[in-house]
């Protein structure tokens, strides 16, 4: 038993020595296709947090790739994660690892929670705004209808009820150079407006552009001096976010014109521009290369507005660090003031991107966007904490928190596996996880003599992390996985399966005279006589299991230490990993070796070919063997 522990403990080695050149990613046993992002978290002051879930959608680069055919592990697209940076889903695999922008949950749908993101445009398709519900199920596919080119990545702004939403728009046309004093030149642009489109159909419900609105006077990128360009031309503007009030008017922000526009929801005309070169309010301060402006408040002639303060761009800063702003503004007295600013907890400059997000407690949520760095403050401004990529190599847009409830549709994804150095020591390793599934407090295990015996209860778990391992006695053959609440309530069950078994054993170590059978577990586990049989299928957490005798209690204590020194291993590296180890193993190895030497052998099952004349692809059950004790005296 004593090799076998650290046969498992080597193999658990090798998996995460394997890992190692990429350590920033994490990798599943249930999901070897995605390789979700680390991270890298400080918590400040846990108990001011608001309770909920990072939304995030990390990308490599911002412009779409072309499609290939090559494979390639699920990195970037959406991604949910809670407060501690433990993943709760990767939605990377529904779009092959495209792009995804302006990801987050939505709570003014129906009542009923969503997921709401923008598809990026690729050579192949235009793009769409996604609405998904909790089941991660598709309920709307948002496609772009008119004679744009793409669906803009910047806003997917699903308004109150669900049934309209906001989406910025980009244009190749003409403008011209008259405002420069060169009334007879044009000059090719890109023009940016917004369009606001019936979440049904896709049609557009009222549609704003810059190119008669605003001069390119007003523009940061283009002077007296610039030259007249072909086609694609210079964006002058830079649409990046686009928000709605009661009354029916439009927030939009312009980058490239250092300018908040309010634009009449009646004729589209611009009621006033805060910043830029033409501001028509009073103001104490200045804001450049803006992002994500939203309302907070709007009631008549005064209005609470956020915005991220870039502070600077890709080439040039105009201020020495970014930061989050509320802004009042009283049209009355066509005044502006900055009622609180947040600065950048590193110091330093969000060139691109980036998002203010208030939260129902009035704390602050921030993504500073590059490496997915994003910060959560008080509604005094107090750091509470901030959390950032392991990776250097991504960044997202935008990053947000919501509460959520997932309920995925799929079963609890597992993976079984069993080892052995002798046909007496034999373990079986089972991982589960559960994509997108929220409220999942630990998990029951079952296991059967065979495909259709009785479940029998072998253990339970707390879950931990996004992937669960569980270490059981014995071979067992057909294993299956349920996910429960706090309350011992049964969230969803996995299919059955049947565990992996090594196609040459001795090259794993087994050194036994003949190779292991698969145990019965109801020999293996039993539970009290007065439980109620019925219940056995759906026990909760509490269960009481005993083992048959003391001494698979004993095996039990040695696999918990031994998923206890693996839990140790991922946290830590290097040299010290393995003397810790050691130590953990050791001390659990030598109180039992001298029962463990006196374990009783369980007699296997084996299956029984099914007769001749089947036809291929029938569904026929493994037949079953009685099993029965022997005694080795």
């Amino acid at each position: 038993m004593f090799t076998m522990l650290f046969l498992v403990l080597g193999l658990m080695l090798l998996h995460e020595s394997a890992a190692q050149h990429d350590k920033d990613l994490y990798s599943f046993v249930t999901l070897p296709e995605v390789r979700a992002l680390k991270f890298e978290i400080e918590h400040i002051d846990r108990e001011r947090q608001q309770p909920g879930y990072w939304f995030v959608a990390p990308y490599g680069q911002i412009d779409p790739e072309a499609s290939t055919h090559r494979y390639t592990q699920y990195q970037i697209g959406p991604y949910i994660y809670d407060n501690d940076g433990m993943l709760i889903w990767a939605g990377s695999p529904m779009y092959d690892n495209r792009n995804v922008f302006d990801f987050k949950a939505n709570w003014n749908i129906d009542d009923d929670p969503h997921l709401s993101f923008i598809i990026q445009h690729d050579n192949q398709v235009k793009g769409s705004g996604m609405i998904l519900n909790t089941n991660y199920e598709i309920e709307h596919e948002v496609d772009v209808v008119n004679d744009l080119e793409a669906f803009n990545m910047h806003e997917f702004n699903i308004l109150d009820g669900g049934k309209t939403a906001l989406a910025c728009t980009y244009r190749t046309q003409t403008i011209s150079f008259a405002d420069f004093g060169r009334p007879n030149e044009e000059s090719w642009a890109q023009t940016g407006g917004f369009v606001e489109l019936d979440v049904d159909s896709a049609r557009v419900l009222f549609e704003w552009d810059s190119r008669d609105q605003i001069s390119v006077l007003e523009s940061a990128v283009l002077s007296s001096t610039s030259a007249a360009l072909g086609p694609p031309g210079t964006d002058y503007v830079h649409i990046n976010a686009v928000d709605k009030n009661e009354a029916g008017d439009y927030i939009i922000s312009m980058r490239f014109t250092n300018t908040i526009y309010l634009i009449s929801g009646t004729d589209g005309h611009i009621m006033w521009r805060l910043g830029g070169k033409e501001s028509d309010f009073n103001m104490d301060f200045t804001f450049h290369k803006q992002h994500d402006v939203k309302f907070i408040e709007s009631h008549g002639t005064h209005h609470v507005i956020s915005l991220m303060n870039n502070g600077a761009d890709e080439g040039y800063a105009d201020e020495s660090i970014s930061a989050a702003l509320y802004i009042d503004i009283d049209e009355t007295a066509m005044t502006a003031r900055v009622i609180q600013r947040i600065e950048r907890p590193d110091g330093g400059l969000t060139r691109l991107r980036g998002n203010v997000q208030q939260l129902p407690n009035l704390n602050t949520f921030i993504g500073w966007s590059q490496w997915g760095y994003h910060s959560e403050h008080a509604p005094n401004g107090d750091l509470l904490m901030w959390a950032k990529f392991s990776s250097e190599r991504f960044s997202s847009y935008r990053s947000y928190k919501f509460d959520w409830v997932g309920r995925p549709k799929t079963p609890p994804d597992v993976v079984s596996s069993v080892y052995g150095t002798n046909d007496e020591d034999v373990l079986t390793i089972i991982h589960v996880s559960w994509n997108g599934a929220t409220d999942i407090a630990g998990w029951n295990f079952y296991a059967r003599p065979y495909d259709m015996g009785e479940n029998v209860f072998i253990g339970h778990t707390e879950k931990s992390d996004f992937e669960t391992m569980y270490l059981a006695d014995g071979f067992m053959d057909w294993v299956s996985v349920e996910a429960v609440d706090s309350e011992g309530n049964v969230l969803g069950t996995s299919d059955l399966h049947r565990t992996n078994t090594p196609d040459n054993w001795q090259a794993v170590g087994f050194d036994g005279t003949s190779l292991p059978s698969p145990d019965d577990p109801s020999i293996l586990y039993v539970t009290d006589e007065t439980d109620d049989a019925a219940d056995s299928s759906t026990a909760s957490v509490g269960t009481n299991v005993k083992s048959q005798e003391a001494v698979y209690s004993d095996t039990k204590e040695v696999a918990k230490a031994v998923y206890k020194a693996y839990e140790i291993l991922r946290g830590v590296e290097g040299f010290v990993v393995l003397a810790i180890l050691a130590g953990c193993v050791y001390a659990a190895v030598v109180g039992v070796r001298k029962c463990l030497r006196r374990r009783r052998q369980v007699r296997s099952y084996k299956n029984v070919p099914t007769e001749d004349g089947v036809e291929a692809g029938e569904n026929i059950p493994v037949e079953e063997i009685p099993l029965r004790r022997n005694s080795n005296g």
